[in-house]
């Protein structure tokens, strides 16, 4: 136990350190403050605080990639987790002669988790900073093309990280040398392992040193901790809380990808999207504080992986060390001296990003970086004009033809000729409305996808009906390129048209549609039942209602998931349920399902040119498709058909790429 004036000393030390760190603590909170967008109400945080609670604990989205990294991050996280209990009990037994929890099976127990937490604290934080500064791991580096600010490359990471590692390293390793002196002095300790094997460098000593050398690690444990809480809130390690708070308030959206809207009826608002940091989401700036620097968003990206400008990752970064060195100015009301576009991110990032959704989804921590650019995107466009040329045709077929291919509506059903598919108007009460969607309409490659699957819910006599000339865009290129007044006008316009048909079901052919009309429209009030052709298909052939003959090929399949199937709308299993039904033997891509690669053609990279990189995006798609010695690779979406199908003629053309309904109408008895 201490004597008074020990703990004099303690009490003034404390008071100290925490009226740095309430400073610093009252300005992140101010600065977050600032950011736009709804706070959950006190209903939301309780019916979430549970599932919220779990995920911190568990550290579950953690463990999504690299298994090795991840089982040490989980013994440092769930050793501090413990440690706040460990922090009291020794904060208890510094100022009163009592040992806690008792000395009792339940203090036994007690003692033996904070030892057996202790070594793994050690163990992985040894792990950390050797991976960093010894082996200097390339997961943790960026390339000389992304943008970083002065900071980064003045190794503004690399310190934190040393700080951080060490306090841990000292905090823990103090804690775990008391714990020695105290099992020395009892004569050993078992149930304290690691202490007890320490403490064995310490017998013969007397009973004062081992008192001494316990008072040593008591203060060496709890006095770093007054030494780091005020710098806490600027440290990487502040992701420890910050994490718990995204798990708690990130916005419930309708899937992983779902955008929120404008409310261009408000006529206070004078700008739209995001230019400068205090105007993003608040919750995008509690992300700033919740990244961890793991660099997994990083890893998924495929603008990144493909050498061009953008790295998720060093944007988050950015945001925080900015955040950092304005933190006083900000929290004062103050406006950002710079624009997102000159510190954090590259406009030619920005239009490099798919909107993919790979670095929200497996980002440990809750961070949406995809959103960030989207509203950059939408500054740019509604604010500034400024956004690559040949997205101007899209943006003027749409709004003229209302379709990214600027041709005539009178053609939206000419890829039906000789088919007999009924119109609405022929069909006014169909179990099944097929919004074909502009690419099978226009694009001379999915038409065929559109024919096939004609013919296949002809087959399987499906009720079912097509809108022609009344279907129109859906608006979601329009929408990720950051056009949202005109996505917002079409939605309006579909909605109309839809409620006026009451569909009782609507399928899609390609995920852009699906998720659109199924997860952005009820922003407007457009509520429907949208699936996926591979989703009917799948339930046409499990009812039996497909009959199929093998066609006597042997090749095996790779299936690629388009992203806004798999990882936006978690619809991976009924695409393979149909290849498996076909009978075919199926290869998986080592990135599939919810963790597929992008084609390229998402976020409206479709109608424009690629950015600057070391490869296309679609060809390393492709090439990845190759590597399984498949025959054919099946698709889902017309748009990984044309960016696929455009890639395998730019290399040897050795897989035939085809839609899943394309499979099936060949395959029809």
């Amino acid at each position: 136990m201490l004597s008074l004036s020990e703990k004099l000393l303690f009490l003034v030390l404390t008071a100290a350190s925490l009226a740095y760190a309430f400073i610093g603590f009252q300005n992140v909170y101010r600065v977050i403050a600032r950011g736009s967008g709804e706070r959950p109400s006190a209903e939301t945080l309780r019916r979430r605080a549970r599932e919220a609670l779990i995920t911190w604990v568990t550290t579950r989205p953690i463990w999504k990639a690299r298994p090795a990294t991840s089982l040490f991050h989980g013994l440092i996280a769930w050793g501090f987790m413990f440690y706040f209990l460990v922090n009291f009990g020794d904060l208890l037994e510094g100022f009163f002669p009592i040992a806690f929890l008792g000395k009792g099976w339940l203090g036994g127990f007690y003692r033996f988790l904070a030892d057996l937490f202790s070594a793994g604290v050690l163990v992985g934080m040894i792990y950390f900073l050797a991976r960093r500064f010894l082996f200097r791991s390339p997961a943790l580096r960026y390339r000389e093309n992304i943008r970083l600010l002065p900071a980064v490359q003045e190794g503004a990471i690399a310190r934190d990280s040393l700080i951080v590692g060490l306090f841990i390293l000292f905090h823990v390793g103090f804690r775990l040398l008391a714990a020695s002196f105290a099992v020395a002095a009892e004569g050993g300790d078992w149930g304290q392992p690691f202490a007890h094997l320490l403490s064995l460098a310490w017998q013969g000593w007397s009973e004062g040193a081992l008192t001494a050398g316990h008072r040593f690690g008591w203060w060496g444990a709890l006095g770093l901790i007054l030494l780091f809480v005020p710098y806490f809130p600027y440290t990487k390690h502040f992701h420890l809380v910050m994490a718990g708070v995204n798990y708690l308030t990130k916005p419930q959206r309708t899937s992983l990808g779902a955008l929120d809207p404008i409310d261009f009826e408000d006529e206070t608002v004078e700008s739209f999207g995001v230019a400068r940091i205090e105007e993003l989401p608040w919750t995008h700036l509690v992300d700033a504080y919740a990244c961890i620097m793991c660099n997994r968003c990083q890893d998924v990206c495929p603008a990144y992986a493909t050498g061009k400008e953008l790295s998720p990752a060093a944007l988050e970064v950015n945001k925080r060390l900015y955040l950092n060195a304005h933190l006083e100015e900000l929290a004062a009301g103050q406006s950002s001296e710079f624009s997102l576009l000159d510190f954090a991110i590259s406009e030619s990032a920005v239009w490099a990003c798919t909107a993919c959704g790979a670095c929200v989804e497996i980002c440990p921590v809750g961070n949406e970086p995809m959103f960030d650019i989207l509203y950059l995107r939408r500054h740019q466009v509604l604010m500034e004009s400024q956004f690559p040329r040949q997205l101007q045709n899209a943006f003027r077929g749409m709004e003229r033809n209302g379709n990214p291919w600027n041709q005539s509506a009178a053609e939206r059903l000419a890829w039906a000729e000789g088919l007999n598919v009924p119109t609405i108007d022929e069909n006014p009460e169909p179990e099944i409305l097929w919004w074909v969607g502009c690419a099978p309409a226009y694009d001379p490659r999915a038409r065929e996808t559109a024919r096939a699957l004609a013919q296949v819910l002809q087959a399987a006599g499906v009720n079912f009906a097509v809108l022609g000339e009344q279907e129109s865009c859906t608006g979601d290129a329009a929408r990720r390129a950051g056009n949202e007044y005109l996505f917002y006008e079409m939605a309006l316009a579909n909605i109309e048209t839809l409620n006026a048909v009451q569909p009782k079901r609507i399928v899609t052919t390609c995920p852009h549609c699906l998720h659109t009309l199924g997860k952005e429209y009820p922003q407007y009030g457009g509520h429907y039942e949208v699936i996926h052709h591979t989703q009917l298909l799948s339930e046409l052939a499990a009812a039996g209602k497909i009959q199929v003959q093998a066609n006597g090929s042997t090749d095996t399949i790779t299936f690629h998931d388009p992203c806004y199937l798999g990882r936006h709308n978690g619809i991976v299993a009924p695409p393979r349920q149909v290849l498996q039904e076909l009978g075919l033997q199926v290869v998986e891509m080592p990135r599939h399902g919810a963790h597929s690669f992008c084609c390229g053609a998402g976020g409206a990279q479709m109608w424009k040119e690629e950015e600057h990189g070391d490869e296309a995006v679609n060809v390393h798609r492709y090439r990845e498709a190759e590597s399984t010695g498949a025959g054919t690779l099946a698709v889902g979406c017309p748009f990984c058909l044309t960016m696929l199908t455009d890639a395998s003629r730019k290399t040897d053309n050795a897989l035939a790429v085809k839609d899943i309904a394309e499979l099936v109408a060949e395959r029809l008895s």
